[in-house]
């Protein structure tokens, strides 16, 4: 591609005054970086992210719509789908600098992100600051923020493209609609405050859907043998192929189902005493090669990233979340490091390509470049935003190591990463040859068996010189790894120099990732890429789904929630009809579809039922019992065990006794006999511990839904009215050492003598008690609280080791009186100290400034630094214009005003 220079010549000020032109960018960083490259002639102000939205609380709805009909949608349904907008309390003061700044401005650059949603944020900000028509106003676009971009957008600039604009706002307009008719539904017949979303409940689906099929899996058992074989100086493993001429079955000859062979006949499957049999009788057998097949292979390289393959592979090399991925690419976009990250099209542009080649001639030589550049066309299933793909900015390429000093740990890898998939892209493919070996031999009882042994030569590496992509599957990854056998032919004598029986079991499907989730909504089309790590942090944050390791497992309110959408909502729970959506909303964008009229045609219906009516009519026919009950099966007895989302959590159910369901126990673990057994524990009669010397009262040890516990005395009878609630029995949590069975008088005592104080702080005046609370062991001084290391401490600390606790520092400035329950480390990047502190509704991650709440089934205290820095960027990444401890926070729209 031909260089041509741009010059940015601003236009000339007006008389007597100074006037400059305004370019308007989402984000600060975002601003500062282009502010460079355009000089003190322009005045770059960022938005800081949306400007306006539809209002979240009844409380927002202004005071001329309150009466409305339609209010609570804050949509008119019936005068064209017209919303309401309003700008945010904590948005109003950047709107009026943006205001001040326009009023000397000739002109107005809405430079937002070149997607739907930056269409749509510009559109809002020619609402919201209603430029006089003195200012020339002009759409300005680029996809990496480099000298050369900025001054080719500034020189071809348009106009507000309202096709995109009108397929963002039905999108955003449909998704309230959704929301907030069916959200409603699952209030009153699963649980307050639970939400529905059009997107968020496919992919809640689709998690649940995978734990079914957990659960329904049933496991076989299958022997095969191994052995290692050598000749001509080198040895090999190899595996049995076929006995007599049937294959050796292995775990995908058997249905999940049953657990037994899919079909017989076509797979001979070896139990324990086979394989050990077999291999005794394989003893001293003479073995050959039966046969030999080489070929020629040819590997071509992967194409370059698109965003939902950077999440992905970002996961599987650095263990990212989604949500941390793109925080970190926002940051390497915004700083001027690679092109735009929300995109679907594997395309590079000339200048790209001609950077890519001249590197790849440079650093691995003319022999790894291809005689003509590469193409890739997008083939992801409802593809838009057919920018360019994501690669290193500029006309040449940084390397990796010439930015490492510039660059954060995370930004780094990620820099490197996209780096060097763009290098390999662009690079030769790999070639080289796969040799397939049968090695036979006669066992002592006449059986022929044959082994099998596979091996790969690289003759050429071409593009994994420069990368190779990671795997779900870990085993998958030695793919590319060389396995070189001897040279052999047919009939040559190979020596066995080992041989055994191993046994394996088939595995249920795994679990979805954030990686795997990915892959699966991208594939299906539902959703866009720059929407799915949103919609994976939306579904954990809402409790529908938690985290065991890396695999997301799904809630019993997930089930629940799940099970009333297909029963009575199955058309917008289905995959096909959400990915048609996708595609009505590109029609949208390129003007074959009206934004009215498939909005109506989707609530109204169009001869069909639509959204409202299908609401109105199975909100009074839904059994609210049937949906929030699960069957598991039936006991030995015959009895039906049921699993059923309660008001104060899920709990088995079998005949007339019932027992609550500890909540980190994933619903595949949830077994018949595992339930049973939490319902004869918790239905067996109290254990009386002893007597309580002082009262006399009986001491029970029990368990509970929060583990077990000791009880002084018994519970009062129920109240009758709503007369003063009688006084409840003091019980103390038994400590992690203890057990219910073992628990001795003198234990039980001790926890009930809780707190226990251990002195008056001399200068204070105030007694220091330590007890064990929610988050564990504590010292507490008047409203002061320190952690203590081990419930032990509760009684073996002294006067003289509290009082040091609490003469240490207190931690932060707004929150100094919270809990420590951890000390996490420091962030390498800021400087400032990660604490994990406990708080009114749970754990939190802070450092400071930022607060990210710790994951369900995460233990406080096991948090890594890694691990919080990846909350804190997924916190920051999910409202940056609301994270720091300042920040007025919306309030939740209860079920009552919004419904």
């Amino acid at each position: 591609m031909r260089k041509q220079t741009l010059t940015i010549i601003p236009p000339l000020a007006h008389k007597g005054a100074v006037s400059k032109p305004l370019v308007i960018v989402e984000s600060p960083a975002k601003a500062r970086t282009i502010s460079k490259f355009l000089g003190s002639s322009y005045v770059v102000e960022s938005s800081i992210g949306h400007v306006r939205d539809l209002p979240s609380s009844a409380t927002e709805i202004p005071k001329i719509h309150k009466d409305e009909p339609w209010a609570r949608l804050s949509v008119d349904v019936d005068n064209g789908f017209r919303p309401i907008y309003i700008v945010p309390a904590r948005k109003r003061e950047q709107i009026r600098k943006l205001k001040a700044a326009l009023k000397s401005a000739p002109i107005l650059y809405l430079a937002t992100d070149e997607d739907r949603e930056g269409e749509s944020i510009a559109w809002h900000l020619l609402e919201v600051l209603a430029p006089s028509s003195k200012v020339q106003v002009k759409r300005m676009v680029f996809h990496e923020i480099t000298k050369r971009a900025i001054e080719e957008a500034l020189a071809k600039p348009r106009e507000i493209d309202q096709k995109l604009v009108d397929a963002q706002e039905a999108r955003r307009i449909y998704d309230r609609l959704f929301g907030y008719e069916v959200s409603p539904v699952l209030w009153k017949k699963v649980a307050p405050k639970l939400s529905a979303g059009r997107v968020q409940s496919v992919a809640t689906r689709l998690v649940v859907d995978r734990e079914k099929q957990r659960m329904a899996f049933r496991t076989a058992e299958y022997w095969d043998l191994s052995g290692r074989f050598g000749a001509k100086g080198s040895d090999w493993s190899a595996s049995i192929a076929s006995l007599d001429g049937l294959p050796i079955a292995s775990g995908k000859d058997f249905d999940p189902a049953t657990g037994k062979l899919t079909d017989p006949n076509k797979a001979r499957l070896l139990l324990q005493a086979d394989a050990e049999g077999l291999t005794k009788r394989l003893d001293g057998a003479s073995w050959q090669v039966a046969s030999v097949t080489t070929k020629d292979y040819e590997d071509r390289p992967y194409p370059p990233f698109i965003t939902s393959t950077v999440q992905q592979e970002a996961g599987r090399k650095f263990r990212f979340t989604a949500a941390r991925t793109m925080s970190v690419a926002q940051a390497l976009y915004e700083r001027g490091y690679i092109t735009y990250m929300r995109t679907d099209s594997t395309e590079l542009s000339g200048q790209a390509i001609s950077a890519a080649r001249a590197a790849i001639k440079s650093l691995y030589g003319e022999e790894y470049l291809p005689s003509q550049p590469r193409a890739y066309h997008k083939k992801v299933k409802n593809a838009q935003e057919a920018h360019e793909a994501i690669r290193p900015a500029g006309e040449t390429f940084r390397l990796p190591d010439d930015v490492r000093g510039e660059l954060d740990s995370d930004e780094w890898k990620l820099y490197d990463l996209i780096w060097k998939r763009t290098m390999a892209c662009q690079m030769e493919n790999a070639r080289g040859k796969k040799v397939s070996l049968r090695l036979a031999a006669t066992s002592s009882s006449g059986e022929k068996v044959e082994f099998g042994a596979s091996g790969k030569t690289i003759e050429f590496p071409g593009f994994l010189r420069a990368y190779v992509e990671g795997s779900d599957d870990p085993d998958a990854q030695l793919e590319d790894r060389e396995v070189r056998l001897p040279a052999l032919k047919e009939g040559d004598p190979v020596t066995c120099h080992e041989l055994k029986a191993d046994g394996h079991s088939t595995q249920p499907p795994a679990r979805y990732t954030e990686v795997s989730l990915i892959k699966e909504l991208e594939a299906r089309g539902i959703g866009r890429p720059s929407t799915f790590a949103s919609i994976i942090e939306t579904i954990q944050r809402r409790n529908y789904v938690w985290k065991k390791g890396q695999a997301l497992v799904p809630t019993w309110t997930a089930f629940a929630v799940v099970q009333l959408l297909t029963e009575y909502f199955s058309e917008y729970v289905d995959y096909e009809f959400t990915a048609s959506m996708e595609e009505d909303l590109d029609s949208i964008a390129r003007g074959e579809k009206e934004r009215n009229q498939w909005l109506s045609s989707k609530y109204f219906g169009n001869g069909s039922a639509g959204l409202h009516q299908m609401v109105a009519e199975h909100l009074p026919s839904i059994d609210a019992r049937k949906v929030n009950s699960i069957p598991l099966g039936k006991a030995d007895d015959g009895d039906e065990v049921i699993l059923r989302v309660g008001r104060f959590g899920p709990f088995v159910n079998k005949a007339d006794k019932s027992a609550s369901v500890p909540e980190d126990i994933p619903p595949d673990e949830l077994t018949i006999a595992v339930a049973l057994n939490l319902i004869e524990r918790q239905n067996e009669p109290d254990r009386v511990v002893g007597l309580d010397p002082e009262t006399s009262q009986p001491i029970y040890a029990k368990d509970g839904r929060y583990g077990p516990y000791v009880q002084l005395g018994d519970l009062p009878p129920p109240s009758k009215g709503r007369g003063k609630a009688k006084t409840k029995p003091k019980t103390a949590s038994l400590f992690k050492s203890m057990s219910l069975n073992t628990l001795s008088l003198e234990d039980a005592l001790k926890l009930l003598s809780q707190p226990r104080t251990v002195g008056i702080d001399p200068e204070k005046g105030e007694p220091i008690q330590a007890q064990n609370g929610r988050f564990g062991p504590y010292l507490k001084r008047g409203t002061d609280t320190r952690s203590l290391p081990d419930e032990a401490s509760i009684f073996g600390i002294t006067l003289e080791q509290a009082l040091a606790l609490f003469a240490q520092p207190k931690r932060g400035r707004a929150r100094g009186q919270a809990e420590v329950l951890h000390e996490v480390g420091t962030d390498p990047k800021t400087g400032l100290q990660i604490r994990v502190l406990k708080g009114k509704y749970g754990p939190y991650i802070s450092n400071g400034t930022l607060n990210a709440t710790v994951p369900r089934g995460q233990e406080p205290k096991e948090l890594d630094l890694e691990r919080a820095l990846e909350l804190l960027r997924a916190r920051a990444a999910q409202a940056p214009e609301a994270t720091t401890k300042r920040t007025v926070k919306k309030r939740a729209p209860s079920a009552r005003k919004r419904a």
